[in-house]
């Protein structure tokens, strides 16, 4: 499968400046270099924290490199007014400012949406916070760990008393994703009005808005959202079950499916069965269904369920390690798995852009920067364009 020319890439010919580190700011600047944007990091004298997790592939973080490839570094220390000069200059150029600090400082650096807009009218600037640029809690900082507690994620994770992170930094991610929607979106703004925006993209609301079936669960029946491991609350079958060598799950989430699965494991009766009479039915009763059918599923191992539910048209699939799931044959048709190589010169692999425009990848245009890798080309450029 080929991938699109970067010319071609929607977001081709805009240029970002992010002032973030960790996961969800950079994140969401790699989604835009994705797309075609020419991101400028900007980060301390020591670096993005994130530099320094695990694991280290000869002293360069693969966490670091899998959220910043296709970017440009250059190190500013912000405390130095001359390097707070230089930031101004590349915003100046730059259609969007992504920025991950807590709410003030940056206007304490003479770097707020106020001062910069000021000089770049069209300027969309976009910070992400833990909860938000105003509020009781504004001041207050977040990791993903907090932010999964805080918004509730915690209370239906898992199958026991015992608080249960999910194992994706989800609160991270999801705000990664809604900010690149919003400065994506803010940009045919600014292209119509010539007139940016200040984006607030708050971990907190971003995690309690994906959370939307649990809230409206909440909203409409007075009862919190509970714990249900791998089950849904109003859906059946339509979780992982135990066959006689492990686990597979199945998603049969409408009556057509229910009578699927019911041919599927041969048992006709459960059709007529006042329990499981309709969807809302098997979810009273799943725990019930659930007992009936690992009976049946325990006569043979996950192969053989696999292969049933395939030729019966059920949603299925294996319970995966990410090594099988990287493994699966659609990654490879897919070409998501692709070499890179580190500034430290060795050769890893990322798992790249998942989307397609018109049949074709995004490419990775560039490797993951070392630190401060692009400063000298990129002051250059500032010292042309004031020379000009």
């Amino acid at each position: 499968m080929s991938d699109i020319e970067p010319r071609e890439l929607p977001l081709a010919g805009i240029t970002v400046i992010e002032f973030c580190s960790i996961a969800a700011g950079p994140f969401c600047g790699m989604l835009l270099a994705d797309l075609g944007a020419e991101v400028v990091k900007v980060e301390a004298p020591g670096g993005d924290a994130m530099r320094a997790w695990p694991p280290l592939n000869e002293g360069y973080s693969e966490n670091f490199a899998s959220l910043n490839r296709n970017k440009r570094s250059v190190v500013l220390d912000l405390k130095n007014p001359v390097d707070v000069a230089t930031a101004r200059s590349l915003v100046d150029q730059a259609d969007v400012l992504i920025e991950n600090n807590r709410p003030g400082v940056m206007d304490r650096l003479g770097l707020g949406y106020a001062a910069l807009s000021a000089r770049n009218p069209a300027l969309v600037y976009c910070s992400i916070s833990a909860y938000g640029q105003s509020g009781p809690r504004a001041q207050e900082g977040g990791f993903d760990l907090t932010m999964q507690a805080a918004a509730g994620v915690m209370s239906v994770t898992g199958d026991s008393e015992a608080p249960v992170k999910c194992g994706v930094p989800i609160s991270d991610f999801s705000s990664g994703l809604y900010a690149a929607f919003t400065v994506a979106s803010s940009l045919l703004k600014a292209v119509r009005t010539g007139r940016g925006a200040h984006l607030d993209i708050p971990m907190f609301g971003c995690t309690l808005a994906i959370g939307a079936l649990q809230t409206s669960e909440y909203f409409g029946t007075g009862v919190n959202p509970r714990k249900l491991g791998s089950a849904h609350p109003r859906n059946a079958p339509y979780q992982a079950y135990r066959a006689a060598d492990g686990h597979f799950a199945i998603a049969a989430g409408n009556d057509n499916l229910w009578r699927a699965v019911v041919r599927a494991v041969e048992q006709p009766g459960l059709a007529d069965d006042p329990r499981f009479g309709t969807i809302l039915d098997r979810a009273r009763n799943q725990g019930a269904l659930k007992e009936i059918l690992e009976t049946r599923f325990a006569l043979h191992g996950v192969d053989h369920w696999i292969d049933v539910f395939r030729q019966a048209g059920v949603p299925h699939a294996r319970i995966n390690d990410y090594a099988s799931a990287l493994a699966d044959p659609q990654v490879e048709h897919m070409d998501w798995v692709r070499g890179l190589r580190l500034p430290s010169g060795r050769e890893t692999r990322t798992f790249a852009s998942p989307v397609r425009l018109d049949g074709q990848s995004p490419p990775i245009r560039r490797t993951p920067p070392a630190l401060g890798e692009h400063g000298e080309e990129i002051r250059g450029t500032l010292n042309q364009e004031t020379q000009a």
